[in-house]
């Protein structure tokens, strides 16, 4: 008896789940469809989940890197699945980022004991051997329960500062990232209806999208229930530095890496932030926002030719190299459809089409709005702190931030390395002006 043929809108639904699966998007987004890994669970490797476990009390007492420069260089042989290299990464990216700042004074140099695995684990990940917001949010909670999207039942691994407030901080863009998943296939299926001109699939995706980021907005809006600014700011900010535009806070020339044969590099790399978000960048392509800035500047600057010619790489674009591997080739993928913008801005006088625009008005207006929310809170809490009076004697981005002209919003630096306030600011005015209407009739 011959098999059941599948109808078109069956056949369009299985490519479209070949598609996240090539890319490694689930059920949840961009977060993983099961919990991450709690602990390796080979002995081998008890000495760096040891270290991971005691890691506030060995950065409150000072000691965390004379107990990382104790470990022997453990070898890599014994991860094999991927779940394996993943918590590999997390570990070691917080024993980095411990080692790197947990003292009176950053460390220029990371110790081999973690230099070497992390240059691996990374390498096999796509990944820079840094705390990126994969390590420190995709890959860093448990859920008691299945639904990822329920903020109340979160629980996060690992912290710097072992309080509520950072717990809280990660777990919010765990909340956020499980909540926009849906999004993902509804704006997949309105990109690939432009070729047919269904407007009423795209315009019902628009609305659909417009929702989903008013729901992350609350989500964001949360953040002040668990998570104090002054906590923060001196406790939680300076440990998600990375090593790009650190001069000031210790790290000139960025942190020396000594790799498995011996081999030295410098490596200046920024911190995690929630700029390396798949998710928000995926609402950036979708909607054909196009941002210039290069994240390096003082001031608000595109990226420009450097001096061989070669146009300096945008910081959206840069810091897809922050997000695994899978995900970044699936922003690639979405880069080369046509946007919504594009279809938009066509000379149309339908109807149709001015309901479509009107849609998509909304959209970009909510996306530049969240925007904007998220900007009030780097103003109560990094802005707001960095103007209050420190006593510390320690250099790291906090208080090199409340020393430099009693931390103007124009000179605070992000902890992914960018000229703070206006960088933010471009990039919300950049998601407005996506929104304004160019087609002649």
């Amino acid at each position: 008896m011959p098999g059941r043929t599948q109808s078109p809108s069956e056949n369009k639904d299985a490519n479209q789940y070949d598609l996240l699966q090539e890319y490694s998007i689930t059920r949840n987004g961009f977060l993983p469809e099961r919990e991450p890994l709690r602990r390796l669970t080979n002995p081998y490797y008890t000495p760096w989940e040891s270290l991971l476990e005691d890691l506030p009390s060995l950065i409150k007492e000072r000691t965390i890197r004379d107990a990382v420069d104790n470990l022997q260089i453990l070898s890599t042989s014994k991860l094999h699945t991927e779940e394996e290299w993943r918590r590999a990464y997390v570990v070691l990216s917080f024993l980095a980022h411990a080692y790197i700042w947990g003292d009176k004074r950053a460390s220029e140099v990371l110790s081999p004991a973690i230099s070497v695995p992390f240059l691996q684990v990374s390498g096999h990940l796509g990944l820079p051997p840094v705390a990126t917001y994969a390590a420190l949010n995709l890959w860093n909670f448990s859920c008691n329960g299945s639904d990822f999207r329920d903020l109340d039942k979160l629980e996060v691994l690992h912290t710097f500062s072992g309080t509520e407030d950072e717990s809280w901080f990660f777990l919010v863009s765990v909340a956020m990232e499980a909540q926009g998943a849906h999004i993902i296939p509804v704006m997949i299926q309105a990109l690939e209806a432009i070729r047919y001109r269904d407007y009423s699939t795209i315009i019902r995706g628009l609305d659909q999208l417009t929702a989903c980021i008013g729901e992350l907005g609350r989500l964001l809006g949360r953040m002040d229930e668990k998570c104090d600014p002054m906590v923060f700011y001196h406790q939680i900010r300076p440990f998600l530095a990375g090593s790009k535009n650190m001069g000031p806070a210790g790290l000139p020339n960025g942190v020396l890496y000594r790799n498995g044969d011996g081999a030295l590099s410098w490596k200046q790399l920024r911190g995690g932030s929630n700029g390396q978000s798949s998710l928000i960048q995926f609402f950036d392509i979708v909607l054909g926002v196009e941002h210039t800035s290069s994240g390096n500047s003082k001031r608000t600057s595109p990226a420009r030719c450097s001096g061989t010619g070669e146009r300096e790489t945008g910081f959206h674009e840069e810091v897809r190299s922050y997000m695994p591997a899978p995900h970044k080739a699936f922003l690639e993928h979405i880069s080369r459809m046509k946007s919504l913008k594009e279809f938009v801005n066509e000379p149309c006088e339908s109807d149709e089409h001015r309901r479509l625009q009107q849609s998509f008005q909304t959209a970009t207006k909510a996306l530049g709005d969240f925007r904007n929310r998220h900007m009030q809170l780097v103003t109560r809490y990094i802005i707001v702190p960095s103007r209050k009076q420190n006593q510390i004697p320690t250099m790291n981005l906090a208080t090199v931030s409340s020393q430099s002209n009693r931390g103007t919003a124009r000179e605070l630096t992000g902890t992914g390395g960018t000229a703070l306030i206006p960088f933010l600011k471009q990039t919300r005015d950049e998601t407005y002006m996506t929104g304004i209407i160019n087609s002649r009739g």
